[in-house]
């Protein structure tokens, strides 16, 4: 079929982000691993910082548990818990500590009812379905739109449809970048606040999350250009009918 050859030729769109990508994977696990062996003056584990940051804002219904895995960590807002990873939750080392926060900070950005994160928690019922329908449809558009012509209102509605989810993996991705950075802002200030670490050891922690961040940058670019990768495909398809 034309799409799929036109598809994969243009490829080629997706090699900076992919490059950019792979360079943030490096950079994480660099600043992770480095900072992962350095331990704070104060020798507190990471689940009991966790623990004080959240008392101190009064979020008293959130617990902190252990989960399995490596870099697992997350806030679940339905359930109220704070998931720390088997490296981090007992560990007080700088990258610890920071990663912990990092996930305190989306719980206090879900009591304080934080826009972008209402927003992202709202659309993952909507990103799971696009996800597991998104090629299915694309492929049932580019059959018709082979044997019928781009221009039928069929192909039109599935390829569409098509662009549409697309659409919506970068909105996530745009939604999902803030709320990663306030996150992190809420993190280092609290840090500073209740003053679990010197300022030597925040510059470490800033260095951690900052190294986070760029890869939901490198996730929002890939994101941008998969979607602009498709509507070039769609665009020359029909250039050439």
């Amino acid at each position: 079929m034309d799409f799929i050859i036109i598809y994969y030729i243009l490829g080629i769109i997706m090699i900076p982000g992919i490059i950019f990508a792979a360079y943030t994977q490096i950079k994480i696990q660099s600043a992770y691993s480095q900072y992962s062996e350095i331990k704070t003056i104060k020798g507190v584990p990471a689940k009991d910082v966790a623990k004080q940051v959240l008392e101190r804002n009064g979020l008293f219904d959130v617990e902190v548990k252990q989960i399995s895995g490596h870099l697992t960590d997350n806030f679940n807002p339905k359930t109220k818990v704070v998931s720390l990873s088997e490296s981090v939750y007992n560990s007080s080392s700088i990258a610890s500590v920071g990663v912990a926060l990092h996930e305190v900070g989306h719980a206090i950005q879900h009591a304080k009812n934080y826009g972008p994160a209402k927003m992202r928690l709202w659309l993952v019922p909507m990103i799971n379905i696009s996800s597991t329908i998104l090629w299915p449809l694309i492929i049932i558009g580019v059959i018709i739109g082979s044997f019928a012509g781009f221009d039928n209102t069929l192909g039109q509605v599935f390829t569409w449809a098509g662009i549409i989810f697309f659409g919506l993996s970068v909105l996530f991705s745009l939604i999902t970048l803030p709320t990663e950075l306030d996150a992190s802002r809420r993190a280092k200030k609290e840090l500073a606040e209740i003053g679990a670490m010197n300022e030597e050891e925040l510059a470490g922690v800033k260095k951690v999350l900052w190294a986070a961040a760029m890869t939901y940058i490198a996730s929002l670019v890939v994101s941008i250009l998969t979607l602009l990768r498709f509507v070039l495909t769609i665009l020359l398809i029909r250039r050439n009918d």
